[in-house]
Order: C-alpha cells, then sequence, then structure tokens
C-alpha cells in the first residue's frame, strides 16, 4: 500500500491544529491570570506554563483527536472538539511536570524541568530543591484541574459529555497505573517483558494514540464498529511510538530529542528493548547491567558497554523488528471502508511519520 508522503488535501494540516490548539491555550491562561488579579504568584504558575508550552512538543494528542472527528464526520470541528484538543495537552503538561519530579529529570525540551526552574527563583535557600519539587507538583496539579475546566463548557452537550467522561476517566486510570508500573519496574535488571509491555500499552499507546482518537471519534457520533477500527490502528501504532521511543533515549541525538542519552540509562528505565537484553545476555553482561542500569553517576564509557550489550543481544535490531511489525498491523487496520478516505490516508500519513521519526 502507498504511503502519502503529505497529509491528504483538504484535510487539516497538523501544524494548522497545533497552532489553533495553542491559541486556544494561551487565552485560556490569559483568562485565567485576569480572573485573579488578586493574586499576583498565579501568573508565576501561568507564566511556567505558557513557557512549557512555548518549548516546543508535537502535540501528538490534539492532532489525533482532532483526527478522531475527521474519520467520522465531513463536517467542521466544533470549539466543543477544539477544547477537548486543548484538554488533552494540557493534561499531559500535568503528566510531563509530575513525570519529571518522579524521575528527576534535570531537562525537558532542552529546557530546565518545572521543578528545576520553581528551585531556581530560590538561590539563598537550604531547601530550594524540595521548595522546587513541592511547587512544581501544585503546578501539575493546577494543570490537570484546569485541563477539567476546559471541558465544562456549554459547548459541549449533556449527551456529548455522558460519551467522553467516561472515555477520559478510563485515559486516567490506565496512565496512572502505567506510571506506577514503571516506577515499580525501574532499575529492575533483567526487566520482565510481560511488564515492560503493559507499560508501554498504558502509558504510551492508549494514553497517546487510541483515547485521543477515539475521543474525538466520540464527539463526531463515531460507531461501535469505527471505534474498534481506530482502536484496532492505535495500539500497534502506540506501541511502534513507545518503542521508537526507548531507542532515541539511547541512541538519540540530544539537539533533537531535548534530552541526554544517558537519562534513561541512569533511571534504569524498564524497556522492552532492556528486557531483550537482559533475557539473552551472559551472566557478565547481566552483571554489568546490573551494576550500570540506575546508575546517577553513570558515564558515557559505562554507556557505550551498555549499548554494546545491546547490539551483541540483538536488542536493538528485534526492536527494529518490532516496530516496523506494529507499523504494519496499523496500516492494515485501515483496510476497510469504516472511515473517511481522507481521514485513512491522514492515518497512514501519520503512521509513516511515526515510524521514521527521530525526535
Amino acid at each position: 500500500m502507498t504511503i502519502p508522503s503529505v497529509p491528504p488535501a483538504g484535510f487539516p494540516d497538523p501544524v494548522t491544529i497545533r497552532d489553533t490548539v495553542e491559541e486556544l491555550l494561551r487565552d485560556f491562561l490569559d483568562q485565567q491570570d485576569r480572573a485573579a488579579v488578586d493574586l499576583p504568584e498565579l501568573a508565576l504558575f501561568t507564566g511556567l506554563l505558557r513557557e512549557l508550552l512555548a518549548a516546543g512538543g508535537k502535540r501528538i494528542r490534539p492532532v489525533l483527536c482532532v483526527t478522531g472527528w475527521h474519520a467520522i464526520s465531513a463536517e467542521p470541528p466544533p470549539q466543543a472538539l477544539w477544547r477537548a484538543a486543548a484538554s488533552m495537552e494540557l493534561f499531559h503538561a500535568f503528566a510531563l511536570i509530575h513525570d519529571d519530579i518522579m524521575d528527576n529529570s534535570a531537562t525537558r525540551r532542552g529546557r530546565p524541568t518545572a521543578h528545576r526552574a520553581l528551585a531556581s527563583l530560590h538561590p539563598g535557600r537550604p531547601d530550594a530543591d524540595s521548595l522546587g519539587v513541592n511547587a512544581a507538583i501544585l503546578l501539575g496539579d493546577l494543570a490537570l484541574g484546569w485541563s477539567d475546566e476546559l471541558l465544562h463548557t456549554p459547548e459541549i452537550t449533556t449527551a456529548q459529555a455522558a460519551l467522553i467522561w467516561p472515555h477520559l476517566n478510563a485515559l486516567r486510570r490506565e496512565t496512572l497505573v502505567g506510571q506506577y508500573l514503571d516506577l515499580a519496574a525501574t532499575g529492575q535488571v533483567p526487566a520482565d517483558p510481560a511488564t515492560a509491555w503493559r507499560i508501554i500499552r498504558y502509558k504510551t499507546a492508549k494514553y497517546t494514540v487510541e483515547r485521543p482518537l477515539q475521543l474525538g471519534a466520540l464527539l463526531a457520533g463515531a460507531s461501535p464498529v469505527q471505534l474498534r477500527v481506530l482502536s484496532e490502528y492505535a495500539t500497534p501504532l502506540g506501541e511502534a511510538y513507545q518503542l521508537r521511543d526507548d531507542l532515541l533515549g539511547v541512541y538519540g541525538d540530544p539537539r533533537h530529542t531535548g534530552k541526554s542519552t544517558l537519562e534513561d540509562l541512569r533511571e534504569g528505565k524498564q524497556t522492552v528493548l532492556i528486557s531483550l537484553a537482559g533475557k539473552t545476555a551472559s551472566t557478565a553482561q547481566q552483571h554489568t547491567l546490573r551494576t550500570h542500569l540506575g546508575n546517577q553517576d553513570l558515564t558515557e564509557p559505562d554507556a557505550i558497554r551498555i549499548r554494546k550489550i545491546l547490539h551483541t543481544s540483538r536488542a536493538r535490531r528485534t526492536v527494529e523488528h518490532l516496530i516496523a511489525d506494529r507499523h504494519r498491523l496499523a496500516l492494515n487496520a485501515l483496510d476497510n471502508d469504516h472511515l473517511r478516505p481522507a481521514a485513512t490516508e491522514a492515518l497512514r500519513h501519520l503512521a509513516e511519520q511515526f515510524q521514521h521519526r527521530t525526535a
């Protein structure tokens, strides 16, 4: 099957979707500032959220949410759909802020993480680091609450709300479980492959691809069959996306990814890549993995030793094959007439972008 090199004519350009969502979020944050003129401290938090949004990001979830609408409906997206897409991005901001705290990450999108930025505002305090963490937790909580507020609008009907809220609650449960599994498994070498796959499913496949697509489709009135097709496309594509992310975390270019290739290794991240290496590594290699993975003082020479094990165990090559297999499964799920043709082409294009991304 042929994959279009550009989105189909007449279909919303992802750049246009991103720009529209970003404008909506800027207006929303401006409204929050105007509503709290007696709380000047709030500007610190809205400012940090603006910086996080301005630092980049692919806006995958909003793009997929709007694409889900167009997969079902030929009508222009209503304001309710745009607010749902923006809500997904604000929820993602909450997740990133808290995730960076849990991982003790120093940078996000090439800039200091929220807790590090907040700590830097208090250089003379001995507890600046803990203050930064605590303030960042508040910032994440605020983003989570505001992601809900975006959806409490007359533009979302009672019938639409009854459809989307169970869906959003499921997304939150799944994301929480995926994050817990990730935290509990981090540093456990050799890794448990079943756990690594569950982390991918709940932390990425559903959260990043399946639920956003289905959210837009639900607002457009999707049938159960159409939702199933989107799920059959999204699940393997989301898995492929995370598998690629795991490779980029070890082999990527920091100028493109915005983070060091030592970060995931220092955290001892539980990934399919690592689990495959641990499963086939020799006793000596397993000792090397146990010694260096999760070591906060890991150096580049240590990382080179780990990468050599990933190569000799064929783990890296196997993950590339897994990505290609899941990419193919995602495309096969679109070989039907349940979705609008233009949307099917757009979904193929997105799958191609996911397959070959470098950031």
